[in-house]
């Protein structure tokens, strides 16, 4: 179907990739990051391996903000409507399906403009209710194939290497960053080999925190020891180490937390095989696990 047959169906502009038709529960997204890749576009508009797809808002020139397209885009979930996905191609659409916002619904980034001057963009999370992520490319458009290890090297943690612009999350990034540091010296200093590893997932590739060779642990680690930052580790954790399996790495599944976590999460953790570990003064603790 070509892009102005869909707009004679549904209505909505023509011109915008955030199309919103009057008097309609849809909003209408229209991606091609091929052509958007002389911008940098598509360095950050594809399929992720967590299932999200991220979607660069409106506006070429300057910083974007939160307005028309993008500002109907955002409150798609309060109003009720559904965000309707298309890829396009030339004058061609076709019709991916329905997505609703991920929680959180967006975030800040540094990408080009159409200029090629570093800007602040948005970077919304595009949740797929009933759509064939198939067809979407992947973000970056990088295959992985199989598992890759390199040196692991300490995150930067300081705020002005996070991000030149500042945006949402970098008081969490640089927590969790430093405590992976610090964590990563300590078993340095043990004489341990860590290792960054990429694990080929569908047609992405996902990127632990850290991988400790001489343990065969693999760890996701979190900036907070509460209830919901643990489960999200649990699952993240567990999803890495069977894929790692699949593909013939031994590796077992590891947290590292900046302090120890309610007593029955860690009861859940030993009885799923995963090895907690939790700052300890200078030190680390390992809280449950087997070696």
């Amino acid at each position: 179907m070509t892009r102005r047959a869909v707009h004679t169906l549904y209505g909505g502009q023509q011109q915008q990739g955030i199309s919103t038709p009057a008097n309609s529960d849809h909003i209408l997204v229209f991606t091609d990051p091929a052509k958007g890749a002389k911008y940098g576009y598509d360095l950050h508009e594809g399929a992720r391996e967590d299932g999200i797809y991220a979607y660069t808002g409106e506006g070429r020139l300057g910083d974007q903000r939160l307005i028309r397209g993008n500002l109907a885009l955002l409150n798609s979930v309060p109003l009720g409507k559904t965000i309707r996905l298309f890829r396009t191609d030339n004058t061609l659409a076709t019709y991916i399906g329905a997505f609703t916002l991920d929680d959180p619904p967006y975030f800040w980034q540094a990408i080009p403009d159409e200029s090629g001057a570093i800007r602040e963009g948005i970077i919304f999370n595009l949740a797929p209710i009933d759509a064939d992520t198939r067809r979407l490319p992947s973000l970056g458009q990088e295959q992985v194939t199989r598992i890759e290890a390199t040196e692991w090297n300490p995150p930067l943690f300081d705020p002005y290497a996070l991000s030149p612009l500042p945006g949402i999350g970098q008081t969490a990034s640089r927590i969790e960053f430093e405590l992976q540091a610090a964590f990563g010296a300590w078993r340095r200093a043990r004489g341990h080999d860590l290792r960054r590893l990429r694990i080929p997932i569908g047609r992405n590739f996902v990127e632990p925190d850290l991988f400790d060779a001489t343990t065969a642990e693999l760890f996701e680690a979190k900036k907070s020891a509460a209830r919901k930052y643990v489960r999200t580790a649990i699952g993240q954790v567990l999803d890495y180490t069977h894929n790692a399996n699949l593909l013939k790495l031994d590796a077992r599944p590891a947290i590292l937390l900046p302090s120890e976590p309610a007593q029955d999460l860690l009861a859940l953790c030993a009885s799923l095989s995963i090895s907690v570990y939790a700052r300890d003064g200078s030190e680390f603790s390992r809280l449950s696990g087997s070696e």
